[in-house]
């Protein structure tokens, strides 16, 4: 009955907001291993990753799906540097920043939840500001690599869909290991992405690990990740997921909740100052938790406080390139003011029962008014910005019209 309840409470709200139908799409070429990371195989691989994008836009036009086809032939752009492209189950793409065989030191994005091919340019919108503040001698990845769960569903309350891709992204780092070493990788993991750095890390060896408006990562502290990196967190303070309860709840088959918070002194992480952004602002343009993640891989101490700077001053950032795959419309997503809502409403139930189940079961949630005010007034469901209030509130979603396309 318990089970319910919180299911009830964090679906319910939100019913419409199922993960994206997959679109027909044929096996890729690309999937093997890459063996090596010079510049003649990386070249190699990324004309065949831009071989298996067309055939997906093939496969879209056959079924119908032309608003997909057009935006995938976009993305076969050239220019464009795909490690890897799958156009099935949602998609997984793994698109290169910078020069992978020359850099000096990689920093790979974990997206979180509701990240998936129609949404991928929020992504890749985070990977190019990032890379930008970064600067030539640093590639960035845009790593979407496994099924993502949907915000506002009981996936993101366990680790189920992490365990799988924690998989999947164990293997990609230690091919980037093997040829840059240890210190020569960074993982940067946003919300439910946390979840899956915490379950790929353990005897994973990388130089940073950094967390960033995550709900908690499936353990109670820095030493179960089992890592010699450096763990990071940072939360801004309007983020919504501060609603959500640091809480584990062990039921007959099944275990609720992501555990204690990153950023309390418990957890043991180094924690940064992230800014007064929303749950999708840590990569946004000019903001002090993008100085920050920059410095932070660079090897820097982060900042305090607001440099007073309009953009991160690590490498000289030209000229905005947020992608114009942004175009607002329209979209029946769930608000964070409703997430919140959903948050608040399990945080309760959850609380509830831990203490009817009496001492030693979960760690204790906390809602505090000004988080679920803060959350109100937020903005997105994931890394780069899946979901906005309009500025003149009402309910109004912005979302972009389609978002897999050349920035």
């Amino acid at each position: 009955m318990l089970s319910l309840s919180v299911a009830s409470a964090v679906a319910v709200p939100v019913i419409g907001a199922a993960h994206p139908a997959a679109v027909p799409a044929p096996v890729p070429a690309s999937a093997t291993p890459l063996s090596e990371l010079t510049a003649q195989a990386l070249a190699a691989r990324y004309a065949t990753s831009r071989s298996d994008v067309l055939a997906a836009a093939d496969a879209a036009t056959r079924h119908g799906h032309l608003r997909r086809a057009t935006a995938l032939r976009v993305m076969a752009d050239p220019g464009r540097r795909f490690l890897s492209f799958d156009g099935r189950d949602g998609g997984r793409v793994v698109e290169i920043f910078g020069d992978l065989a020359t850099a000096e030191h990689v920093a790979v994005l974990v997206p979180g939840a509701d990240t998936n091919l129609d949404k991928y340019g929020l992504l890749r919108g985070g990977a190019l500001r990032l890379h930008q503040a970064l600067g030539e001698r640093y590639a960035v990845v845009a790593w979407l690599g496994y099924r993502t769960p949907a915000t506002m569903s009981l996936d993101t309350l366990t680790s189920d869909l992490a365990d799988k891709g924690a998989t999947e992204l164990r293997g990609f780092v230690r091919q980037l290991t093997e040829t840059k070493g240890a210190g020569g990788v960074s993982l940067l993991c946003h919300s439910y992405g946390g979840v899956v750095c915490a379950r790929a890390t353990p005897d994973l060896e990388v130089a940073r690990i950094m967390l960033t408006g995550s709900p908690g990562v499936g353990v109670e502290n820095v030493r179960e990740l089992r890592t010699s990196a450096a763990v990071w967190a940072g939360r801004a303070s309007h983020d919504w997921i501060s609603l959500v309860p640091h809480t584990r709840l062990h039921l007959p088959f099944v275990t609720l909740g992501l555990g204690a918070d990153p950023v309390s002194p418990g957890f043991g992480a180094r924690v940064f100052v992230a800014g007064d952004g929303g749950h999708s602002d840590y990569l946004a343009d000019g903001s002090l938790s993008l100085h920050n993640i920059a410095r932070i891989i660079t090897g820097l101490d982060p900042l305090q406080a607001d440099p007073g700077r309009s953009r991160p001053d690590t490498a000289a950032l030209q000229t905005d390139q947020r992608s114009p795959l942004t175009t607002p419309e329209p979209h029946p997503r769930a608000s964070d003011e409703t997430a919140a809502r959903s948050a608040d409403a399990a945080a309760k139930l959850l609380t509830s029962s831990t203490r009817n189940q009496g001492p030693g079961t979960a760690s204790s949630a906390r809602v505090t008014p000004q988080a679920r005010s803060d959350a109100g007034q937020g903005a997105g469901q994931d890394l780069g910005g899946h979901a906005r209030m309009s500025p003149s509130g009402g309910g109004h979603v912005q979302m972009p019209l389609e978002v897999v396309g050349r920035a």
